[in-house]
């Protein structure tokens, strides 16, 4: 058992523990019930609870947050559309998320997924400079699936343009509740 200072009590009977527990006018909180045997420490409930969840809000306020894209292709594109889903790639790529790209297959184009897995080499030959594969082409059923993901560098830059794109503070203006400096009158009709 531990105390509410943090001092180490000892092993101590639950009786006596609880007993503690009320002289002091806290919670008998289990800290480690895997341990053996198990640690409980004296505390305010309330306030632990309180606490572990600030903890874990900073928690998810700091956890970078994945997107990912998805890009769908047929095997017979044209040539103009691939340029156009591959400048979404790319675009997607250049602001830091992750890119599924998704051959689809239809009636006899499934007995040629050379097709597919080709036009998904190309991509990744094409945009290498700006991301890499992360998962390799897999057909899963009617479809033949890649991840791209961006470089780290493509990354920080992406998170770096944000960052810049951010609006600077405004001046603030009349009518803001920010007071004017006084204006000094002088009067030129007694002379």
């Amino acid at each position: 058992m531990v105390g509410p200072e943090g001092e180490q009590v000892g092993i101590v009977p639950l009786e006596r523990a609880l007993q503690l527990a009320a002289d002091v006018d806290l919670d008998l909180v289990e800290v480690a019930p895997m341990a053996r045997p198990p640690v409980c420490k004296l505390m305010d409930f309330g306030k632990f609870k309180y606490e572990s969840a600030l903890k874990a809000r900073e928690a998810r306020r700091n956890q970078q947050q994945t997107v990912i894209k998805e890009m769908k292709l047929r095997p017979k594109i044209d040539p103009h559309d691939y340029e156009t889903k591959k400048g979404h790639v790319v675009r997607f790529l250049k602001a830091g998320d992750k890119v599924k790209v998704t051959i689809m297959f239809r009636g006899r184009e499934q007995s040629r997924p050379e097709l597919g897995f080709r036009l998904l080499r190309r991509l990744s030959e094409e945009i290498a400079e700006l991301g890499f594969v992360e998962a390799s082409p897999k057909q899963d059923g009617r479809n033949m699936i890649m991840v791209l993901a961006p470089h780290r560098a493509t990354k920080a830059a992406a998170a770096a343009t944000v960052a810049a794109n951010a609006r600077p503070p405004r001046e603030p203006r009349e009518g803001d509740g920010v007071e004017a400096p006084p204006v000094e009158v002088t009067d030129t009709t007694a002379q």
